[in-house]
């Protein structure tokens, strides 16, 4: 066999021994609350929690070579699973966790590098990280998901509920959320897919925003990008007084009335109007892009 060959295969099996002693396996699990609190904490690496029917916590994956060790415990109505790392120990701590809980159960899950990732869970969700995405499902709870560098994705079922996101650097998508919802990123777009809303808020900075759903009546609708186009296009009938602003683009309104000039010295738009009784209210505003409004 060729010498270069033969190292290059030593150097392979090598590296994937000595990967695979690295990585220690975990399999626990605990007795727990049917609508009980689990809290997950894991700093780096990625959280995968998925909702079943046993009255139990699950916890499998691959635990990093420096992790001190994996705490599960039981306190009352409330499941602690904690991967506990050194002090100042910055490498080799990535841990790779599958949770399974009870669905009913109340998540509360923080990271610093790591990716969060829930499925089947109807309960209330408090759901934060730094460097990492978040996507989730969620039914009639209340929902808070952050992250400063990384996507958010919440998928519902169309029952009202609170629901919270803020982002730095990514988009922020929503899809099938129902009663109130606040939607913030700095770099990214903001989409709102479908639904029905009492109150809407959604932000960004750097990016576009998309509203396509159902404003109720009396409901509030506030839109705000500085560098991005804004697109609301109302699922069924609106009842509101519209304010809309433009200081760099056009303002398309599929309602009838047309925007006048802010002055005849800039360039800036603007837009107030009402349709039918006019008892909700929809503020959008940006500074440089288009603003389309219309419904279906």
């Amino acid at each position: 066999m060729n010498k270069s060959i033969l190292k290059y295969l030593i150097v392979f099996f090598g590296t994937a021994l000595a990967l695979s002693v690295s990585a220690e396996e975990v399999n626990e699990s605990i007795d727990a609350a049917s609508n009980g609190q689990v809290e997950i904490i894991n700093i780096s690496g990625s959280i995968e929690v998925y909702g079943w029917s046993r009255n139990s916590v699950e916890v499998t994956g691959d635990l990093g070579d420096k992790v001190e060790e994996l705490i599960l415990e039981r306190n009352g109505d409330k499941v602690l699973v904690k991967v506990k790392v050194p002090r100042n120990s910055g490498h080799n701590i990535a841990s790779d966790l599958t949770v399974r809980v009870p669905a009913a159960s109340s998540l509360d899950v923080s990271a610093v590098s790591a990716d969060i990732n829930v499925e089947d869970v109807t309960g209330e969700q408090n759901l934060h990280t730094v460097s990492g995405d978040v996507d989730t499902e969620v039914s009639d709870n209340d929902l808070s998901a952050e992250t400063v560098s990384g996507d958010i994705e919440v998928t519902g079922e169309g029952k009202d509920a609170e629901t919270s996101t803020h982002t730095v650097s990514g988009d922020v998508t929503l899809f099938r959320t129902a009663g109130a919802v606040a939607a913030e990123t700095v770099s990214g777009d903001v989409i709102l897919d479908e639904g029905s809303f009492d109150r809407a808020a959604l932000q960004t900075v750097n990016g576009d925003v998309i509203f396509q759903a159902e404003l109720r009546k009396g409901g509030k609708l506030n839109v705000e990008t500085v560098n991005g186009d804004v697109d609301v296009l109302f699922s069924s009938d609106v009842s509101a007084k519209f304010d809309v602003e433009t200081f760099n683009g056009d303002i398309d309104n599929c309602f009838g009335p047309k925007a006048e000039r802010t002055s005849k010295y800039a360039p800036g738009l603007e837009l107030s109007f009402s349709v039918g009784d006019g008892d909700g209210r929809v503020v959008m505003s940006t500074l440089n892009g288009d603003m389309d409004i219309c419904n279906k």
